[in-house]
């Protein structure tokens, strides 16, 4: 038989000895460049995208060096791609013009990926307490959609390990410190910025979290009018005085006007007072910048009285 009638094509070790498990899993895994219009945020992504100074200082990485690292993202039923990781670098990609960026695409079920969204992301330093609050709060309910389909021994969240001792083990806090951070979950909106914001503690949080949304909406308007951040012991009355059926605004109020021993000196401005000198669209923050200028200036006239 002549040579050029023979057909056979010889295979390396490689192919010779890979599944086509194994050949799939490494397609899977190579770096794409994929449109930046094709890449969507992560259902019900816990971690904010702020165009702070530390997004500045990416997005000038981005465009001189590019996006070194490859994002991480899965195919969605209804097209494109939803990112598992890698959001922060997408948004800065966005803003320094690029089209495309290197994403490794994987298929993977829910659970999966909110578990690999999730840790990528506690590992950054500077985490907000309500992104930590919905990220343990979505790691526990996908460890325990885990181990419901496993008889709560999957190997992939530990035999017969408990999905909120995973959580604590993972993170470096204890058990009770992960329900308290999931606790927070249960603020509305503007008292979870407060906390965030520094403006109401931690642990006072923690026990406000008990209080119903119209109590919450109650006592954010007694906390305003007096100006007032709740201490700890004041959180946990309020939440008491909640059990037990008898808290209103009015007592809000009155519990968050009273004195406190490391506020005796405090001079305390109502809100309706300082409205009226103010446009409705000032927030409190704007408020009390504009008073601190006004009072510098007013300094500074002082001094210079005091020099003549």
């Amino acid at each position: 038989m002549p040579k050029g009638s023979l057909n056979v094509s010889l295979k390396g070790a490689d192919d010779i000895f890979s599944t086509e498990e194994s050949r799939q899993e490494q397609q899977r895994e190579q770096v794409q460049q994929i449109s930046i219009g094709e890449l969507f945020p992560f259902k019900n992504h816990p971690f904010k995208v702020l165009d702070d100074e530390s997004m500045q200082r990416t997005v000038e990485s981005v465009e001189q060096y590019g996006v070194l690292s490859p994002l991480i993202a899965r195919p969605r039923p209804e097209g494109g791609y939803e990112i598992i990781s890698g959001h922060r670098r997408q948004h800065a990609a966005e803003l320094a013009g690029l089209e495309t960026l290197p994403v490794i695409v994987r298929n993977m079920d829910d659970d999966a990926a909110v578990l690999l969204m999730v840790d990528s992301n506690l590992q950054r330093e500077n985490i907000l307490p309500s992104e930590r609050a919905f990220a343990y709060k979505m790691k526990l309910e996908a460890l325990k959609n885990q181990g419901a389909r496993s008889d709560l021994t999957s190997s992939q969240i530990g035999t017969k390990l408990r999905a909120d001792e995973k959580v604590a083990q993972d993170s470096g806090e204890s058990r009770n410190q992960i329900q308290r951070f999931i606790r927070l979950t249960n603020l509305v909106p503007e008292l979870l910025d407060m906390v965030d914001e520094k403006k109401i503690a931690f642990n006072p949080a923690v026990e406000l979290s008990y209080l119903d949304e119209a109590q919450q909406r109650d006592f954010l308007e007694a906390m305003n009018d007096t100006q007032n951040a709740p201490s700890l012991s004041q959180a946990q009355r309020l939440k008491k005085l909640a059990q037990e059926g008898h808290f209103s605004y009015d007592v809000a109020f009155a519990v968050m006007g009273e004195e406190k021993k490391d506020e005796l000196d405090k001079v305390v401005i109502k809100n309706d007072t300082l409205r009226k000198y103010f446009p409705r669209s000032y927030t409190p923050k704007q408020m009390e910048d504009t008073i601190i200028k006004l009072l510098e200036q007013w300094q500074r006239k002082q001094q210079r009285q005091n020099e003549r």
